[in-house]
């Protein structure tokens, strides 16, 4: 293979006509990123908060704080996989996650920060689980798409109801 062989192979490979890039689910670069932030904040207060949570001898506060550190795991799974690269299926997951639309991505991380508030509801679980459930509002905004065209939508509502008329070319309901 020759070297001017090599760019129009890549070229074709990563151009703009493929359509099924995973990655490209509307959200800016910046957004993902400050969504990954929260992911990873919302992993370690959950993870501090379970440990703390398990120091007594109520039961579900116990199991409450094991499944903040279990949701503190998956979040550190989904959103920074290379913080576990010592687990051999962490790349897997990972890529499995990045896969999932953000309002699945919302009602999972959402989910899994309320159930250990209903298993024990104390400031521990409701803040600990607070930037968890932070990271799924997050991307539950990113599933409702960009902001609507505001020049359009402004012109509408500035336009009088004759100035339709006359732009549709309809007096009545009747066209001319």
């Amino acid at each position: 293979m020759s070297s001017t062989e090599q760019p129009a192979d890549s070229a074709t490979s990563t151009g703009s006509t493929n359509t099924s890039n995973p990655n490209d689910d509307g959200m800016s670069w910046w957004y993902r990123w400050l969504c990954k932030i929260a992911g990873v904040l919302g992993g370690i207060s959950c993870a501090i908060s379970g440990i703390w949570n398990c120091v007594t001898f109520n039961p579900l506060n116990i199991a409450a704080g094991v499944w903040m550190v279990l949701n503190a795991f998956v979040l550190f799974l989904c959103e920074v996989p290379f913080c576990c690269q010592f687990i051999e299926f962490a790349n897997a997951v990972a890529a499995r996650a990045d896969k999932l639309r953000p309002w699945q991505k919302a009602f999972f991380y959402c989910g899994m920060a309320i159930f250990p508030v209903f298993l024990s509801i104390s400031i521990t679980t409701l803040f600990g689980n607070a930037i968890a459930f932070a990271t799924g509002v997050l991307y539950g905004l990113a599933s409702l798409g960009k902001k609507g065209e505001g020049v359009g939508y402004a012109r509408m509502q500035h336009q009088k109801p004759g100035d339709e008329e006359k732009l549709t070319g309809t007096t009545d309901g009747v066209a001319q």
